[in-house]
């Protein structure tokens, strides 16, 4: 095992992980800008190191600074949390190089599911199914429009570098497909530093479904169920659940199975995330694979009751997997709500001072923050302030429960988007499971959903 943990990362994760590490009886060095000099995982570290000014490129992006904090704290591992460096294929390798375990897959895995090109044509080697599609990149808006005209409109195009919604543009209509190439382009070029983009189908009413791989070192892979990530906006997850209410017993079983028989192909190792999306006739298809802990990780470890950073730390350090796919019991349903420092109706970021802030408790209730009285929102980073993840015996009662955890939720100084998730919990397609990535948009289109949210921010301490 590990002696000494440095966490290349800031926020509710960092927290997260120093927390997994106490109880391993690991060291951990929290590292920090100087904008983050009175962050919560700086104080509860056992070493801290200042690794640069506040933009993220001269601090938290900045390889040899945080390769100097692990040199003169004598760090063994690095943890890269989330976002950040976490699925940056040369900082795997250069600690690797230097000897510093770096807690996440194999460098040649991360550089694999990294582009989304090579992800998907590995995938299919693997037996995953994809959905129709260039197998290469499309190097112009005539070659996009032929694949487009092969497969048949709607089609979508996206960055061969990149995730997050950015570099996404959807296609309904030949003459559009010049205009969105070229946006398509600029923008990942612009968040990935990489303009190549490929074409695949676009489905009208997915639903957005990930597994959670778990792998240890020595070719044991069990997968630990399904999250539901349907509720986002412009391809950023809002409000995650599991077990998914669109699937079946069967299904799951069938997602499940497939999934880690393309893991052993690969040779996967680690924590992972397999994102599909499900049509409305139940046919799932792969998108990509996120090679990191996931933002949402919490709801799957409520209703396993397994500690996934734990575990993720546990299998970089070499130990097997302890458990069997057969020993895996989802029990009950979890749900998540990302609590933003936004405006909850057009949701632009909101730095400022928090001047009173109170979190809620109570049965099955889990708040992941760092927030505190007083902290201030820094406007250099994700707008993300917490995580409010609930766990019942089942789905209504979680539901009910997230609505109570929200009313007493408070949040004075700065906009959040909670008044938002009390809106989304209300809806009847959210209550009746019966959504789509759609979910957002028709809500805010809605006479019903805008009434909803106005009372919420009424409602809202």
């Amino acid at each position: 095992m590990f002696k000494k943990v440095l966490i290349a990362n800031r926020g509710e994760i960092a927290l997260r992980v120093i927390r997994a590490c106490r109880e391993l009886g690991i060291a951990t060095v929290a590292v920090h800008s100087t904008a983050d000099a009175n962050a919560l995982h700086v104080r509860f570290a056992d070493e801290s190191v200042c690794i640069g000014p506040p933009p993220s490129k001269e601090s938290y992006l900045n390889i040899p600074q945080l390769l100097s904090a692990a040199e003169i704290t004598r760090a063994d591992a690095i943890h890269p949390g989330y976002g950040f460096l976490s699925e940056n294929a040369e900082f795997a390798k250069v600690c690797r190089d230097c000897k510093i375990h770096f807690i996440g897959p194999r460098p040649e895995m991360i550089s694999l599911m990294g582009n989304k090109v090579r992800a998907r044509n590995a995938a299919r080697e693997a037996g995953l199914p994809l959905l129709p599609g260039s197998m290469g990149t499309v190097k112009d808006p005539k070659e996009a429009e032929a694949f487009a005209r092969e497969i048949g409109f709607p089609v979508i195009l996206k960055a061969a570098a990149g995730g997050g919604g950015k570099g996404m543009k959807i296609v309904r209509e030949p003459h559009a497909l010049a205009q969105a190439f070229s946006t398509a382009a600029a923008e990942a070029v612009a968040s990935f530093g990489n303009g190549d983009l490929y074409i695949e189908r676009y489905v009208e009413k997915p639903r957005h479904i990930e597994i959670q791989i778990v792998a240890d070192e020595h070719g044991r892979i069990i997968h630990l169920g399904e999250r539901e990530c349907s509720v986002q906006r412009r391809h950023q997850k809002l409000i995650e659940e599991s077990p998914s209410p669109a699937l079946t017993p069967e299904l799951r079983q069938q997602m499940g199975e497939v999934s880690i028989r393309a893991m052993e192909k690969l040779g996967y190792n680690n924590v992972g995330t397999i994102e599909y999306l499900l049509d409305e006739n139940g046919r799932f298809y792969f998108m990509e694979m996120n090679t990191r802990i996931q933002v949402e990780h919490p709801v799957t470890e409520l209703v396993t009751g397994i500690d996934l950073v734990r575990e993720q730390i546990k299998l970089s350090s070499g130990e097997p997997l302890q458990r069997k796919q057969e020993d895996i019991q989802m029990r009950g349903h979890a749900i998540e709500c990302r609590v933003n420092a936004e405006d909850p109706v057009t949701f632009a970021p909101w730095p400022g001072k928090i001047t009173a802030y109170s979190v809620p408790g109570g049965y099955g209730v889990r708040v992941d923050s760092s927030a505190y009285e007083n902290y201030t929102v820094l406007p250099y980073y994700d707008s993300l302030l917490a995580k409010l993840i609930v766990y019942a015996e089942d789905r209504p009662t979680a539901i009910r429960r997230m609505q109570r955890a929200l009313g007493e939720y408070v949040v004075q100084g700065i906009r959040t988007n909670i008044p938002f998730h009390r809106a989304a919990m209300a809806e009847d397609a959210f209550v009746e499971g019966n959504y789509d990535t759609r979910f957002v948009e028709r809500l805010l289109a809605s006479e019903t959903g805008t009434h909803r949210l106005k009372k919420a921010i009424e409602e809202t301490p």
